[in-house]
């Protein structure tokens, strides 16, 4: 065995259970095992009623799938219900920009865990206009308007580039949602307008807040979710579309970012309690990717008091404990 052959042995020993080839994992039953054992627990949350629209989704829906390295799928439940990916949507637009400006996006905004709520601004104000990352509502809006400065235009460039991750299928924006986020936005503009107060923020606020809210209202189920972050599994190339999205180099650093400052302030938590890089939005949905072998998400819109989904933790949490896997 030559040593780069034991160097990849050494890996998959270290990421898969132990006697177990990675090739021989029954996801399947092993995802139908973590619902049914999470529905067991009868976890109770609040939708996100402080957006109206969101306030009238189905508190019970529940759904799951898991997309290998192959493409294959493996699902269960409501896993073909479509759902606003809302902050998940923070993702494919940092991916948008960080593409271009590379190693000068860092100097807009920062990869710190902010500790605090997705929609704090008092951290801001110390920090001189400089969001703690880009994950949080500030990091974000900053992210947005780079996109308009970036991209012609950038509302259908966000659509096309998260299409063409899921394998060319349609994506669509629930104007409706989007609507009702425009319309209980008053913080966020209060954001926009402390970011231009500081010179972090090019673009006329109104249309910030309204490309910003247009990316949060995209729609999608957890299959379409799965397949549009595969490519953070694969070292930037996605097996959809056959091209390379971003360099090894930046996919590692999306992945850090996911790992440390993709559950708002329950991160930390995350990491400690299931232990794969990953990305939740208040819609319910929670993404998350093993290098080399998955990209896995899971719906529940009853959220917990740090805005992330109930049973969507609980659910990754006994899935990399089952599974004997995680990165580390």
């Amino acid at each position: 065995m030559t040593e780069i052959q034991k160097s990849i042995s050494k890996l998959e020993a270290s990421v898969c259970p132990r006697g177990m080839k990675k090739e021989h994992f029954d996801y399947q039953h092993i995802i139908e095992d973590c619902y049914h054992a999470v529905q067991k627990m009868h976890l109770r949350g609040k939708v996100a009623s402080y957006i109206p629209e969101l306030a009238r989704v189905n508190p019970d829906l529940f759904g799951v799938s898991l997309i290998d390295m192959n493409g294959n799928t493996y699902e269960y439940g409501d896993s073909r219900v479509p759902f606003s990916i809302q902050s998940i949507s923070k993702v494919h637009t940092l991916v948008l920009v960080y593409r271009q400006l590379k190693s000068e996006l860092w100097d807009k905004v920062n990869v710190e865990p902010s500790g605090n709520p997705y929609n704090s601004f008092a951290q801001l104000e110390f920090e001189k206009g400089i969001p703690r990352n880009p994950f949080i509502n500030p990091g974000a809006l900053v992210i947005t308007d780079q996109i308009m400065s970036l991209y012609h235009d950038d509302k259908r460039t966000v659509l096309n580039f998260i299409s063409s991750l899921c394998g060319a299928e349609s994506v669509p924006v629930n104007k409706a949602v989007q609507q009702s986020e425009m319309d209980c936005s008053n913080l966020n503009r209060a954001v926009a307008y402390l970011l231009k107060s500081h010179g972090n923020l090019m673009h006329d606020i109104d249309d910030v807040i309204e490309a910003y809210t247009h990316h949060c209202a995209i729609e999608m189920d957890c299959t379409q979710l799965a397949k549009s972050f595969l490519y953070l599994a694969n070292d930037g190339r996605c097996i959809f579309s056959k091209k390379n999205i971003i360099p090894r180099n930046l996919t590692q650093r999306i992945n850090a970012l996911m790992l440390t400052c993709g559950f708002y302030d329950q991160a930390g938590e995350f990491a400690f309690r299931v232990g794969l890089a990953g990305k939740s939005g208040v819609g319910g949905g929670v993404v998350a990717v093993l290098p080399g072998h998955f990209s896995i998400t899971v719906f529940s819109p009853m959220l917990n008091e740090k805005g992330n989904s109930k049973k969507c933790m609980h659910f990754l949490e006994k899935f990399t404990t089952k599974m004997g896997i995680s990165l580390f």
